[in-house]
């Protein structure tokens, strides 16, 4: 890759440093230790990556070192690893031979050019230089000042504009392609009119507070001199005339900083709080129109961290420390050309700190991204095991593993320990520099600005008005580095959540409309093949009818493809040739809400929401009458059980109804699917976890409950279906072994009558 040639440059040995962070099917993240804080070289691999045949999309984060990965859902996921380290082994080899054959050049520099702006750049800086050497040789002692207050002033803007065009890209590496504006600016969004009213009464405030400084410094001159000169123009001529004037100016200034820091701390707050809000619900929103897919292939506890502890942060950000930001923006706006026009003697002295502080506050920022990214990573990681570990309570205690789930809680914590601190040595460490600058600075301005007091360059009606206000400003620059902080968890922050809205959502279909009570439910699966990413395919050129109005059984061995054929009816899946029809019309040509509130399905572990038996029942079905839950529930069987409860339909389950065995919650979820009324009907072994004689119960209001509706049962226990109008055996592979009635697949003598006589417990089988 000659590109490299030009970005590598200044480095001598690059650790690789590539570990994934989370695999899943057609998709994996990797931390790569070598694209932290290197935009070029994490354009340079993504870019790498994404010349490889069968990956469709590399993204990569100077911020957080990660790398995102999308590929064909036919590449294995170890090939994809293999293809990963070997680029990311390429570049580092690239970077380390660029970096000795052209050590002077800079780490980000681009490869030599012509362009106008690489020649004039230059001619301007060493003109600009030039001259200010000639200006500190010759000239005045003023000119010498006005010249160090420059090169102050460059140095900063000079910081600033490399942070800002640093955060741009990382934010474009965030947010995918055509993303040009500020992170910042992304993450305000349409909240634009609340921001302009926060940022203008922090202007105001400050401004007040500003004059409230001066107005002390005046009146401390009275004490002394008797006199402050400026009020004299006002008429206040005598020490008792200006006292009074000051304590009136000072009153009215303390109520004005009062008033406008409450309505802009509100407003700041208020603002947080809709960023947070909008972003929130916007990204819940889009989780919730995620694929199937992706969103099993995501970690509960990541998503949910996201969806809590990253959205609110981008809200905190502009709550809290945004405001900080422009209170001190607008206190260099007012003292600096204040400094420059009354005091140029000391001006230098006085903003000296503003480069180093923020040149030490983004090197702070660029370290901190890949520490908070990690500790972020690790406190995912250890929440996910926590949740697991509670979960599993039964499982872990009836293996006597109680020390060994807490052992290793012991040492994901450990590991999120020392994350932590290490991000708070280093940001201890920033802010005690910060504060050593800061107490430089104001030593420094006492004395040269005494020194030239005593000797007369600086009047002392000046100098004592000024002197106490770089302290309001070096106290806010203290804070720099908590802003800093901040401002780095935002980003990596965002980055998360932009990560999670990048991943596809669900197309809703055709243009095709369903009605369900037109819906006569005939199913037809017409040479369907279909395989999970990574695996052998689950269907290969599967056709078989469901009749319409008629109840249709699914079964077979485990891995035949049942549960995946109720998936593709449902548009859970896709399938990756042939066609699934539903009265006629292909599935993917119909709304896919449409064709859901069509069927309705009863999984094989169906969920239920934390909230009461009636809630969980009418789930879906929300306007209906307890008459109508309660009928629901007395032909799945569940309404005995619920009569004995002491609140009976209004017991609260717990999450996923804990507070319930597994048949109670298959017969409660049976109920939900009961009043949802729907056309079809899918139960994937929805009376597995019941007793036989619950189940006889269920299979007489099932027939009830069939009569002019089409239901396919897929089941393992054969009982459950003996009385289904026809029966379809799957085998290995996908394919229909046998089909027929139940009395007919006994007189076969085949797979079916295995099963039965397996479960029938007959020794021949």
């Amino acid at each position: 890759m000659p590109s490299l040639l030009g970005a590598a440059a200044g480095f001598g040995s690059v650790e690789p440093g590539a570990s994934p962070r989370s695999v899943t099917p057609g998709r994996q993240r990797w931390d790569v230790k070598l694209v932290l804080g290197r935009p070029r070289t994490a354009e340079i691999l993504a870019a790498a990556l994404r010349r490889v045949p069968g990956i469709t999309e590399a993204q990569a984060n100077p911020v957080t070192g990660g790398v995102l990965v999308r590929h064909d859902a036919r590449l294995r996921a170890a090939d994809i690893g293999r293809i990963v380290r070997r680029a990311v082994t390429r570049v580092a080899e690239d970077l380390t031979g660029a970096g000795r054959q052209a050590p002077a050049r800079p780490a980000a520099a681009p490869a030599p050019q012509t362009g106008r702006g690489l020649v004039v750049r230059p001619v301007l800086a060493v003109g600009g230089g030039a001259a200010a050497g000639v200006a500190l040789i010759k000239g005045s002692a003023l000119t010498r000042q006005l010249v160090a207050v420059g090169g102050v002033a460059a140095a900063t803007a000079v910081v600033l504009r490399k942070a800002w065009h640093r955060t741009v890209a990382a934010s474009r590496d965030a947010a995918g392609p055509g993303t040009e504006r500020h992170p910042l600016l992304e993450i305000v969004g349409p909240h634009r009119r609340r921001l302009y009213r926060a940022a203008a009464l922090s202007v105001a405030c400050q401004t007040a507070e500003v004059a409230l400084g001066t107005f002390l410094g005046w009146t401390g001159l009275v004490l002394i001199k008797g006199e402050a000169a400026p009020l004299v123009s006002l008429g206040l001529t005598t020490a008792s005339a200006q006292l009074w004037g000051l304590a009136g100016l000072v009153a009215a200034a303390c109520a004005a900083v009062a008033g406008l820091s409450y309505a802009s701390n509100l407003q700041w707050r208020r603002l947080g709080q809709d960023i947070e809000h909008d972003w929130r619900g916007r990204t819940y929103r889009h989780v919730q129109h995620l694929e199937l897919g992706h969103l099993e292939g995501e970690r509960t506890s990541r998503v949910a961290g996201t969806l809590t502890n990253d959205v609110g942060q981008l809200g905190a950000f502009f709550a809290g420390p945004a405001n900080d930001v422009l209170q001190l923006g607008t206190s260099l706006a007012l003292l600096v050309p204040a400094f420059l026009l009354l005091a140029p003697q000391i001006a230098w002295i006085a903003f000296l700190p503003i480069p180093v502080i923020a040149w030490l506050s983004l090197r702070h920022q660029d370290k901190a991204a890949a520490d908070y990214a990690a500790a972020g990573e690790r406190r995912a990681r250890l929440g996910s095991q926590v949740i697991n570990s509670l979960e599993a309570g039964a499982t872990v205690k009836s293996f006597c593993t109680e020390d060994y789930e807490a052992g290793r809680i012991d040492g994901l914590s450990e590991e999120v320990q020392e994350s932590s601190r290490q991000t708070d040595r280093s940001t201890i460490r920033h802010a005690e520099s910060v504060r050593a600058c800061t107490t430089a600075s104001m030593a420094g301005t006492l004395l040269i600005g005494g020194r030239a007091v005593l000797n007369g360059t600086l009047r002392f009606e000046v100098f004592s008005p000024l002197i106490g206000l770089p302290q309001m400003l070096l106290m806010r620059m203290s804070r720099l580095g908590g802003i800093a902080d901040q401002y780095q968890r935002t980003l990596a922050s965002y980055d998360r959540v932009q990560r999670l809205r990048a991943l596809p959502v669900e197309e809703d279909g055709g243009d095709g409309t369903l009605d369900p009570a037109e819906v006569r439910g005939e199913i037809v699966l017409d040479g369907i093949t279909f395989g999970y990413p990574g695996r052998p395919a689950a269907l290969e050129d599967l056709s078989l009818t469901v009749p319409a109005g008629r109840v249709t059984a699914l079964v077979g061995a485990t891995g035949s493809g049942k549960t995946t054929i109720a998936k593709l009816l449902m548009r859970f899946q896709d399938a990756q040739s042939g066609r699934v029809l539903l009265d006629g019309q292909d599935v993917r040509d119909l709304r896919r809400h449409d064709l859901r509130h069509a069927i309705g399905f009863v999984a094989q572990d169906p969920f239920l929401f934390d909230g009461s038996i009636a809630e969980n029942i009418r789930y879906g079905s929300f306007g209906a009458s307890d008459e109508a839950v309660v009928k629901a529930a007395a032909m799945a069987e569940a309404h005995t059980f619920v009569a004995t409860l002491p609140d009976g339909y209004d017991t609260l389950i717990g999450e996923r109804g804990a507070a319930l065995s597994g048949g109670q919650r298959q017969r409660i979820a049976l109920a939900r699917a009961i009043l949802k009324d729907s056309p079809v009907v899918i139960l994937d072994e929805a009376t597995s976890a019941v007793d036989n004689e619950t189940e006889a119960a269920i299979q007489r209001t099932l027939r009830t409950f069939a009569t002019d509706r089409t239901m396919l049962v897929i089941a393992h226990r054969l009982s459950t279906v003996r009385h289904a109008d026809r029966i379809y055996v799957m085998d290995k592979g996908g394919v229909v072994a046998e089909q027929g009635t139940h009395d007919e697949l006994l007189a076969q003598h085949g797979l079916y009558a295995s099963l039965w006589q397996l479960q029938a417990g007959e020794l021949a089988a």
